[in-house]
Protein backbone atom coordinates (compact mmCIF):
# COMPACT_ATOMS: atom_id res chain seq x y z
CA UNK A 1 0.00 0.00 0.00
CA UNK A 2 3.09 2.34 -0.36
CA UNK A 3 3.08 5.23 -2.54
CA UNK A 4 4.14 5.23 -6.38
CA UNK A 5 7.75 6.50 -6.81
CA UNK A 6 7.88 9.58 -7.91
CA UNK A 7 9.42 10.02 -11.48
CA UNK A 8 12.90 11.92 -12.16
CA UNK A 9 12.31 15.33 -13.09
CA UNK A 10 15.84 15.52 -15.01
CA UNK A 11 17.01 12.68 -17.52
CA UNK A 12 19.13 10.20 -16.58
CA UNK A 13 22.54 11.69 -17.09
CA UNK A 14 21.44 14.64 -15.03
CA UNK A 15 20.96 15.97 -11.36
CA UNK A 16 20.15 19.36 -10.13
CA UNK A 17 19.89 21.75 -6.83
CA UNK A 18 17.97 24.13 -6.03
CA UNK A 19 18.75 27.30 -3.71
CA UNK A 20 15.43 29.53 -2.61
CA UNK A 21 15.47 32.90 -1.25
CA UNK A 22 18.34 34.24 -2.30
CA UNK A 23 18.78 37.82 -0.98
CA UNK A 24 19.63 39.16 -3.77
CA UNK A 25 17.52 40.58 -7.35
CA UNK A 26 17.30 38.13 -9.95
CA UNK A 27 19.07 40.56 -12.28
CA UNK A 28 22.21 40.61 -9.98
CA UNK A 29 21.75 36.68 -9.94
CA UNK A 30 21.58 35.93 -13.36
CA UNK A 31 24.77 38.37 -14.09
CA UNK A 32 26.66 35.16 -11.95
CA UNK A 33 24.34 32.27 -13.20
CA UNK A 34 25.71 33.64 -16.78
CA UNK A 35 29.17 33.38 -15.97
CA UNK A 36 28.50 29.15 -15.53
CA UNK A 37 26.76 28.42 -18.03
CA UNK A 38 27.50 25.74 -20.19
CA UNK A 39 31.49 25.41 -18.59
CA UNK A 40 32.58 22.33 -17.10
CA UNK A 41 32.18 22.09 -13.16
CA UNK A 42 35.72 22.44 -12.57
CA UNK A 43 35.83 25.62 -14.06
CA UNK A 44 32.92 26.97 -12.64
CA UNK A 45 33.95 26.72 -9.34
CA UNK A 46 36.82 27.98 -9.62
CA UNK A 47 35.29 31.11 -11.46
CA UNK A 48 33.01 31.77 -8.30
CA UNK A 49 35.29 31.06 -5.72
CA UNK A 50 37.57 34.22 -7.30
CA UNK A 51 34.73 35.97 -8.03
CA UNK A 52 34.00 39.69 -6.51
CA UNK A 53 30.56 39.29 -6.62
CA UNK A 54 28.55 38.88 -2.95
CA UNK A 55 26.14 36.49 -4.58
CA UNK A 56 28.58 34.27 -5.94
CA UNK A 57 29.15 31.84 -2.69
CA UNK A 58 25.53 31.33 -2.38
CA UNK A 59 25.75 29.87 -6.38
CA UNK A 60 28.78 28.33 -5.35
CA UNK A 61 26.86 26.18 -2.58
CA UNK A 62 24.15 25.94 -5.14
CA UNK A 63 26.20 24.32 -7.75
CA UNK A 64 28.13 21.89 -4.88
CA UNK A 65 24.74 20.41 -3.94
CA UNK A 66 24.66 19.35 -7.56
CA UNK A 67 27.68 17.47 -8.24
CA UNK A 68 27.09 16.13 -4.82
CA UNK A 69 23.42 15.01 -5.68
CA UNK A 70 24.94 13.99 -9.27
CA UNK A 71 27.97 11.45 -7.23
CA UNK A 72 25.81 10.40 -4.82
CA UNK A 73 22.41 10.10 -5.87
CA UNK A 74 22.71 9.56 -9.75
CA UNK A 75 26.15 7.89 -9.79
CA UNK A 76 27.53 10.18 -12.45
CA UNK A 77 30.98 10.64 -12.57
CA UNK A 78 31.98 14.16 -11.78
CA UNK A 79 35.14 14.17 -13.64
CA UNK A 80 32.97 14.56 -16.61
CA UNK A 81 30.15 17.05 -15.75
CA UNK A 82 29.23 20.14 -17.39
CA UNK A 83 26.77 23.01 -16.47
CA UNK A 84 24.06 22.20 -18.14
CA UNK A 85 21.49 24.84 -17.48
CA UNK A 86 21.29 27.43 -14.39
CA UNK A 87 18.08 29.61 -14.37
CA UNK A 88 17.04 32.30 -11.85
CA UNK A 89 13.67 32.59 -10.72
CA UNK A 90 11.77 35.65 -8.65
CA UNK A 91 10.79 34.94 -5.08
CA UNK A 92 9.11 37.26 -2.65
CA UNK A 93 10.02 41.21 -2.50
CA UNK A 94 10.05 42.92 1.07
CA UNK A 95 8.14 46.24 0.78
CA UNK A 96 10.13 48.74 2.96
CA UNK A 97 9.69 52.42 3.00
CA UNK A 98 11.34 56.21 4.19
CA UNK A 99 9.89 59.71 4.77
CA UNK A 100 10.33 61.67 2.09
CA UNK A 101 9.85 65.47 1.49
CA UNK A 102 6.39 66.91 1.72
CA UNK A 103 4.67 64.21 3.42
CA UNK A 104 5.52 61.61 0.88
CA UNK A 105 6.71 58.11 0.87
CA UNK A 106 9.61 56.53 -0.72
CA UNK A 107 8.90 53.03 -1.77
CA UNK A 108 12.55 50.64 -0.83
CA UNK A 109 11.95 47.03 -2.50
CA UNK A 110 14.18 43.99 -1.38
CA UNK A 111 13.82 41.24 -3.90
CA UNK A 112 15.00 37.63 -3.28
CA UNK A 113 15.79 35.14 -5.84
CA UNK A 114 15.91 31.74 -6.36
CA UNK A 115 18.39 29.66 -8.30
CA UNK A 116 18.25 26.29 -10.15
CA UNK A 117 21.53 24.91 -11.64
CA UNK A 118 21.13 21.15 -13.57
CA UNK A 119 24.56 19.76 -14.25
CA UNK A 120 25.09 16.90 -17.17
CA UNK A 121 27.52 14.03 -17.57
CA UNK A 122 29.13 14.23 -20.95
CA UNK A 123 30.68 11.79 -23.07
CA UNK A 124 34.64 11.92 -23.25
CA UNK A 125 33.83 12.70 -27.32
CA UNK A 126 31.67 15.35 -26.78
CA UNK A 127 33.91 16.53 -23.94
CA UNK A 128 37.12 17.08 -26.22
CA UNK A 129 34.53 19.15 -28.69
CA UNK A 130 33.56 21.35 -26.06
Amino acid sequence: MAQEKNPRRVADNEAQAKSKMLRTSPQKLNLVAAMIRGKKVEKALADLTFSHKRIAGDVKKCLQSAIANAENNHNLDVDSLVVAEAWVGKNLVMKRGRPRARGRFGKIMKPFSELTITVRQIDAVQGEQA
